[in-house]
């Protein structure tokens, strides 16, 4: 729309709005004469009505109907350009001029909502377009829910108390973490007849899966990698380790499962059940032969550099532990006072999003994909206690990142696409074609900025060191990863 009108009819009558005020005397302002109301509608959702003032919808109907008479007049025929009477152009138009300004307004009322509200959405308004009308007379209204941003008072972040993990890597864990990074280029022996189940052995298996005395699936000749833990397709066995160790062939040993919250039968998920594992053959890992050929798949070329590129991964993971154990500590400080409730729905919606934000942070660690491939899945069990811690930290974080005026720039997100194609010997322009197939360029730019709010709290914390040796803490445990299933399909 101009600046300003000057409407009248084709005979130079001046066009009013309801209450008699020329329109042509009422500028038709970029910024659109509206009233907004916003109220609660439950925790992290808003009511917003708005209500448009009838002298713009007047003026932006005038307008169009004016384009039509000049610009449109083969449209209706026996009449010259320009001669129609204006009570047939209305006639036969009104349907579309009524249309395309709706359309207009509400586009318009939008945009400028957007910009003058405080409202931090976290997902479209739920407002059905089709359902607003430009009404004969009197403003135009519409109304809509939407999902924000909690809002929360949040307590000073400055001096903090915050705990650090410490840790020194002695000669013999590097040899020993070395060995167990060699372990995927070795191969599978056989043990004796005698021998017993240890961890990192990989066993064959049967498995026939109960819940209570009713028999839900079986697998048979599966290969299982004894770890810690197990991540299935459909559950995870948190003791799989502990509970196999010792196991000779032919015994049976009872690991109990606990189910995902996606598994097709209703009344099983997240349940606990338990599989009996019935071993068919156990081989342990012979470590390869070290060659030149082997050091090429880690970027060295030799013993000694390879000893080095160790302690840097495990360097990089005390780092990721820090800031794990920074960040935990940042928000035990915090969550004291910046208390607010999520609702179920909204974090059903962004769990997806917050199993990225936490694969992005692993990745940039140093995890390859297998590992990360493991701690999805047990994050993943619990995807909606998981999701609102991570969602609570994530809201502080950008409060503060918001208060701080921090900024994620295109040259930050290139700089850590190239730390991580560093570490997993990939090309930049490779790692940065799989995060777009899988839409986690979003991720990587809010991980960067939650890292750099957490930085900037750190940046005057008081740090109280404490020994921690992160060899023996679950993160560091790798993950046993099947896609074998353990419940029965949905009926």
């Amino acid at each position: 729309m101009a600046d300003e009108t000057a409407l009248v009819t084709e005979d130079g009558t001046a066009i009013t709005t309801e209450d008699g005020t020329p329109i042509d005397a009422v500028p038709v302002m970029t910024k659109l004469p509206q009233e907004v109301e916003i109220s609660d509608a439950g925790p992290c959702r808003k009511h917003v009505k708005v209500t448009i003032a009838r002298v713009a919808i007047d003026a932006l109907i005038e307008e169009k109907f004016s384009d039509l008479m000049l610009k449109n007049p083969a449209q209706i025929s026996g009449f010259r350009p320009g001669k129609a009477p204006r009570k047939i152009i209305e006639r036969k138009f009104k349907n579309e001029v009524y249309g395309e300004a709706k359309t207009q307004l509400l586009m318009a009322s939008l945009e400028q909502l957007a910009e003058d509200s405080t409202l931090s959405p976290l997902s479209p308004p739920e407002l059905d377009p089709g359902s607003v009308l430009i009404p004969e007379a009197g403003p135009m209204v519409y109304e809509f829910r939407i999902e924000v941003r909690p809002e929360f008072d949040l307590p000073s972040y400055k001096n903090l108390k915050v705990k650090k993990p410490v840790h020194d890597f002695s000669d013999a864990e590097i040899a020993k973490e070395g060995d167990r990074l060699l372990e995927p280029y070795g191969s599978l022996v056989p043990k004796g007849d005698n021998a017993t189940v240890a961890l990192f052995d990989t066993v064959t298996v049967d498995a026939v899966i109960k819940d209570g005395d009713k028999e839900l699936n079986k697998v048979n000749e599966i290969a299982l990698k004894v770890e810690k833990r197990l991540a299935l397709s459909d559950g995870v066995a948190q003791d799989f380790g502990a509970q196999m160790t010792g196991a000779k062939v032919g015994d049976t040993r009872t690991v109990d499962i606990t189910l995902s919250q996606e598994v097709g039968t209703e009344s099983l998920r997240g349940a606990k059940v338990q599989a009996a594992f019935t071993i068919k053959e156990i081989k342990a890992t012979r470590k390869p032969e070290l060659t030149e050929a082997l050091y090429e798949n880690f970027g060295v070329r030799n013993a000694e550099q390879y000893s080095e590129y160790v302690r840097a991964r495990l360097n990089r993971f005390m780092e990721y532990t820090q800031r794990n154990a920074a960040r935990a500590s940042v928000f035990e400080s915090l969550a004291k006072e910046a208390k607010f409730d999520l609702p179920q729905d909204l974090l059903v919606r962004q769990a997806r999003k917050t199993l990225q934000r936490r694969v992005m942070e692993m990745r940039s660690s140093g995890m390859n994909d297998e590992q990360i491939r493991g701690r999805q899945r047990v994050l993943e069990q619990d995807v909606i206690r998981t999701t609102a811690a991570a969602l609570k930290e994530h809201f502080v974080l950008q409060k503060i990142a918001e208060i701080e005026k921090l900024e994620i720039e295109d040259e930050d997100i290139d700089a850590e696409i190239e730390a991580i194609a560093d570490r997993s010997g990939e090309s930049p322009r490779k790692v940065k074609a799989r995060m777009e197939r899988e839409d986690m360029l979003e991720a990587l730019a809010t991980e960067l900025l939650e890292r750099r709010a957490l930085e900037t709290v750190l940046a005057t914390a008081e740090y109280e060191e404490y020994p921690f040796d992160p060899l023996k803490s679950d993160d560091q445990d790798d993950i046993s990863v099947s896609d074998a299933e353990m419940a029965p399909k949905a009926e």
